[in-house]
């Protein structure tokens, strides 16, 4: 017979997250309690969480946008910040809409997507392999279509010129800052899904100076950044031709860089009468 952790174990959970520095050491105690079975089991994984296991990696999921995703260790695990982005991709995608996902981690953006708007056709690409097998889970509901590989290389040709909503919250951190972040993203997380290069915008720029030829007229480029590199984001989209915009949401820390395809005039030649 088993015995089920109790109030007290709990109330020891607290005491040990709060000293390790977990800020929400109460939600994180409780959501730890309801996924063990036995004090032995809780203990070990608070011994895992104190050590800087993400507590994400632990449970198996991650709340987004009021989805449960499944998150494998190993796998980005996709940021609050995030659900902003999110957001403003739903507000541009109109039902059954062509929707692609670059640098789709967990496919929680994806998944967010599919939930909020009615029939679309999903594609999302990774180059992490544990993340496509993560976000083939998460997005199987919806039909969608999960690719391994680099950003737009292993897409099928005849999505060409026809994505509506081309959303990527590529890596953004520069190279020399990733000693900085915390101990469960820089040793739990796939260097890939932070590494943005010498100024964080390596991934980026490449995203969007390929967008124009995936986009459909009028389509929309939504890009996840930090305030302080959205400059410089901005001039790498409107490089690219497309017609960029700047949301925030500061008390989130969100930063969003949208871009449009800018229409091009056609002239009619009327022939004179003769």
């Amino acid at each position: 017979m088993t015995t089920a952790p109790s109030a007290r174990d709990r109330s020891g959970v607290v005491a040990r997250l709060r000293a390790a520095g977990c800020v929400f050491a109460e939600d994180e105690a409780r959501l730890l309690v309801a996924a063990t079975d036995t004090p032995a089991e809780l203990a070990a994984m608070v011994e895992r969480r104190v050590a800087g296991v993400p507590l994400e990696h632990l449970l198996g999921w991650a709340e987004f946008l009021g989805l449960r995703i499944a998150v494998d260790p190993g796998v980005f695990v996709p940021r609050r910040r995030t659900e902003f982005l999110a957001a403003q991709a739903t507000a541009l995608t109109p039902p059954h809409a062509v929707v692609l996902d670059l640098c789709c981690g967990s496919g929680a953006v994806g998944a967010a997507l599919a939930a909020a708007v009615p029939g679309i056709e999903l594609h999302a690409v990774d180059i992490d392999a544990a993340a496509v097998r993560c976000a083939r889970r998460n997005l199987a509901a919806a039909g969608g279509h999960v690719y391994r590989g680099d950003l737009y290389e292993p897409l099928p040709d005849a999505l060409r010129g026809g994505v509506d909503v081309l959303v990527a919250n590529a890596p953004y951190v520069p190279t020399e800052s990733i000693g900085l972040m915390p101990p469960e993203a820089r040793l739990h997380e796939p260097r890939a899904a932070l590494d943005g290069g010498r100024d964080g915008l390596d991934v980026l720029r490449r995203v969007a100076a390929a967008a124009p030829d995936w986009l459909a007229p009028a389509g929309h480029l939504l890009v996840e950044t930090s305030a302080r590199q959205a400059p410089s984001t901005v001039q790498a989209v409107a490089a690219a031709g497309l017609r960029p915009r700047v949301v925030a949401a500061p008390e989130r820390g969100a930063t969003v860089v949208i871009a449009t395809v800018i229409a091009t005039a056609t002239t009619t030649v009327t022939s004179p009468a003769g």
